[in-house]
């Protein structure tokens, strides 16, 4: 008989409480997920825009050499020298080593985005200065409304069914150092790509399966973080400081985007981040001056 897990934590609520730490981004490691084809049309607009400003707490995970980018953001441009298919080893290629990477960078954070992500660092740190770092915390948001069912593979021919939830890669998640370490021999080195095969599953769906069916941690929700797997017309303009991520994308076949009157028409900013960029940081040189949102 198969264990149900147990049920996902809920994030803060809107009135929080003190912090539990007193951290700044320098202590988050940013892992931004790519692939080279999309350098110029997806991580350009982020070079532009949020990463811009966290340029020391961003690494861009891709498959291929740039040397544009090398001159933009240096040595956390990293090739990770996996398959530039978008396929589940592809993408468990390079969440490896995103871990990796983070368990050398002795960060406090690890958190993941996609290379559709909008992360507003301010909030980012906010949010995560409420656990301290040592704790088992997973924190993110599921894509489905229920756990996934998955078969784990024991060797022999032997097969065990699991269920279990995870946070969508598509929104961005993040983990503490603490619980991090502890999925060190399901995750370290060449673990990771093992243990992604032993389930069938893509990246942060093994992501998931370590921390909440093979640690027993569950996974923290918060709806703070954003996909294009939802209706983002659904974020509200006087709401969109306090999120932590934003995307952009197709929904149900049709452009979903933030609804968001902003300092440039929706021809100019298809994605809406550069009027996102410009209400969160009216300052920024590129953003015209005084725009009423």
């Amino acid at each position: 008989m198969v264990s149900l897990p147990k049920p996902a934590r809920s994030s803060a609520s809107a009135a929080d409480p003190p912090p539990a730490e007193d951290i700044s981004a320098d202590d988050i490691f940013i892992a931004v997920k790519t692939t080279k084809k999309f350098h110029q049309s997806r991580l350009n607009l982020l070079l532009d825009t949020w990463i811009s400003r966290n340029m020391q707490q961003t690494y861009i995970f891709t498959d291929g050499e740039d040397e544009e980018l090398k001159k933009k953001i240096g040595s956390h441009a990293i090739n990770t020298n996996c398959s530039a298919a978008h396929s589940r080893q592809a993408l468990s290629c390079k969440m490896a080593v995103e871990y990796d990477k983070f368990i050398e960078s002795g960060k406090k954070w690890f958190c993941h985005v996609d290379d559709d992500n909008y992360v507003n660092v301010r909030t980012l740190v906010k949010h995560l200065s409420q656990y301290p770092h040592t704790q088992d915390m997973y924190i993110g948001k599921p894509s489905l409304d229920r756990p996934i069912e998955a078969t784990e593979r024991l060797g022999d021919n032997k097969m065990k069914p699991v269920n279990f939830w995870f946070a969508t890669g598509g929104a961005g998640f993040c983990v503490s150092r603490g619980l991090a370490l502890k999925m060190s021999p399901w995750a370290s080195g060449g673990h990771f790509m093992n243990t992604a095969e032993k389930i069938r599953l893509p990246d942060d769906c093994t992501i998931g399966y370590i921390i909440e069916s093979v640690l027993g941690v569950p996974l923290t929700r918060s709806n703070l973080f954003h996909s294009h797997l939802e209706n983002l017309q659904q974020v509200s303009r006087s709401e969109i400081h306090k999120q932590i991520t934003l995307s952009y994308g197709m929904f149900e076949n049709k452009s979903n985007i933030i609804n968001l009157k902003g300092a440039f028409a929706v021809e100019e900013d298809p994605s809406r981040f550069k009027s996102v960029h410009c209400l969160l940081y009216p300052d920024t040189p590129w953003c015209p001056p005084q725009v009423a949102f």
